[in-house]
């Protein structure tokens, strides 16, 4: 199994809370040597998250370490939801709201959140038919689902 679908709860206190946000995740055939590549296909106001759904985090990229869990990768990008990195931006139009005015940023990240992400159906697939659906909630982490 090379593909799987995660989902997200916003973290609280943020800007996405309340938002249910859709990862895909593809697993390289030389993996746990090489990090999953994971992509958000809910659409989110986020500097470290590219229009189609890159994220730049350094254990998706220079950090991976084979001993890393996809619980791990999913938290750090959780955590980087809730602690948005300007100076390594994917999306400079959010990295220059985040840095001119954090409120503005914000409230742009809650529009985004209830148009995209209030919860409703998964972005459809096509190409994702023949995926069985899984779901892994960890106990010490709801929020995190694979």
């Amino acid at each position: 199994m090379r593909k799987w679908k995660a989902t997200l709860t916003g973290p609280e206190g943020s800007p996405y809370e309340g938002g249910v946000f859709y990862l895909d995740i593809t697993f390289p055939q030389d993996y746990p040597f090489k990090p999953p590549n994971v992509v958000f296909t809910t659409r989110i106001f986020h500097c470290n998250v590219s229009g189609r759904g890159e994220i730049c985090l350094d254990v998706l990229k220079d950090r991976w370490s084979p001993v890393l869990t996809l619980s791990k990768v999913l938290l750090s990008i959780c955590s980087l939801m809730d602690d948005p990195n300007p100076s390594d931006p994917l999306s400079m139009e959010a990295a220059d709201a985040f840095k001119a005015n954090r409120a503005g940023y914000d409230a742009t990240a809650r529009e985004w959140t209830q148009a995209y992400a209030a919860g409703g159906p998964e972005p459809y697939d096509s190409d994702d038919d023949d995926l069985p659906d899984l779901e892994y909630v960890d106990p010490r982490h709801p929020g995190v689902r694979v």
